[in-house]
């Protein structure tokens, strides 16, 4: 199985890891943590998301960490939006992308945003549009695209169905997102397979969360395939509110950890995006959830 010699990572700490904080983050924390992160080498950088506040207490200060931001030319701010009205709200901070997101499984998508899988990509419609007119990279994420809170087992067809209504409305990329983090190599293969029947391996990213330990074989198993593009947050960030004490997005450090020690390019410093890692992490006064953070600091402290 020939692996890719490269790999392009999207982190998704500052919007996907702290939207899920119980207490508030302020602006210049979460300005602090792109800075570092773009040190760190990170290219693509998902910062926040034009949501209601109403919903979404932790994101309420979207435009002033994207303007708070020392942009640099070669790296990519995407904000998540979910509707006209996020998206006319999002253009004043000039992303360079925009993210939507449709699920694969029908009651999570009435839970999540009250309306169905047809009317969400109805209601993302007008959004595609607009942004390419605006020259805007327009991503989607395909959420629960192997397990539901709700459902159960999310079939491929599910995903296959998303992936091909996205790419009707000019969705320029998918990421297949196991939210729940319930899914094991060859669910997620066969979940990334049907996304690939309508987009090609340079428009497809792998988005895993660490519920059941499973991410970084989930990464592995998508690696074989070819894929080469995955979201990952920062030091763990991002808990998961359907599963208990569960954990959230796969930590970027142990990652970055795996795909160097296998000779995969990142771009990324792993010493200063550790030390990203551990300034959100003091704020939030809690260690890394990452094992890589973690045997790298104690190596340190020692």
């Amino acid at each position: 199985m020939k692996l890719p010699s490269k790999v392009k990572i999207v982190d998704v700490g500052p919007r996907d890891g702290l939207q899920n904080e119980k207490g508030q983050v302020p602006a210049e924390i979460k300005i602090g943590l792109v800075h570092r992160l773009q040190d760190a080498g990170l290219k693509e950088i998902e910062v926040t998301s034009f949501v209601s506040p109403k919903w979404v207490p932790q994101m309420a200060d979207n435009a002033e960490v994207m303007a708070g931001i020392q942009r640099r030319p070669d790296v990519r701010y995407s904000v998540l939006v979910p509707n006209m009205k996020g998206f006319e709200a999002a253009v004043a901070s000039r992303p360079d992308e925009i993210v939507v997101f449709g699920a694969a499984s029908e009651a999570f998508s009435q839970k999540n945003i009250n309306c169905s899988i047809a009317e969400s990509i109805e209601r993302f419609a007008p959004v595609a549009e607009a942004a390419l007119a605006k020259g805007i990279a327009v991503r989607g994420a395909i959420s629960t695209a192997v397990g539901c809170p709700y459902e159960g087992d999310v079939a491929p067809e599910r995903v296959e169905l998303v992936a091909r209504l996205m790419k009707q409305i000019g969705v320029q990329h998918v990421g297949v997102a196991d939210t729940i983090g319930v899914g094991t190599p060859k669910k997620v293969q066969a979940a990334m397979e049907a996304a690939l029947k309508h987009y090609d391996i340079d428009h497809v990213s792998g988005h895993f969360h660490d519920t059941y330990g499973q991410a970084l074989g989930n990464t592995l198993a998508c690696l074989e395939m070819g894929v080469y593009h995955y979201d990952t947050s920062s030091a763990g960030l991002g808990g998961c509110p359907y599963a208990k004490g569960a954990t959230g997005n796969v930590a970027t450090e142990d990652v970055v950890y795996m795909l160097h020690g296998m000779g995969i390019e990142t771009g990324i410093d792993l010493d200063k995006l550790i030390d990203a890692g551990k300034y959100i992490s003091d704020f939030l006064q809690r260690k890394p959830n990452s094992r890589a953070s973690t045997a790298i600091l104690n190596k340190r402290a020692g």
